[in-house]
């Protein structure tokens, strides 16, 4: 799945910040992040999955009614 790459991806370049910096933090943590990242974009997947199918449910409405106005 791409949100998990991706979060992972994030993930590491963080990691690089923190260890560049002379910081570090525990595998947990960064398994933590790594979830909150992946239902991030999981939510912004799903919203703008929303708004796409309330725009197609408008049109599929047009449609018809211009069927029915046709027929």
């Amino acid at each position: 799945m791409q949100q998990a790459k991706h979060a992972e991806q994030m993930v590491n370049r963080f990691r690089e910040l923190v260890e560049e910096s002379g910081d570090s933090l525990s595998v947990n943590h960064y398994n933590e992040l790594k979830l909150i990242i992946e239902a991030g974009l999981d939510t912004a997947l799903l919203e703008n999955m929303a708004r796409i199918s309330e725009r197609l449910s408008v049109l599929a409405h047009d449609i018809q009614h211009n069927a029915d106005f046709f027929e």
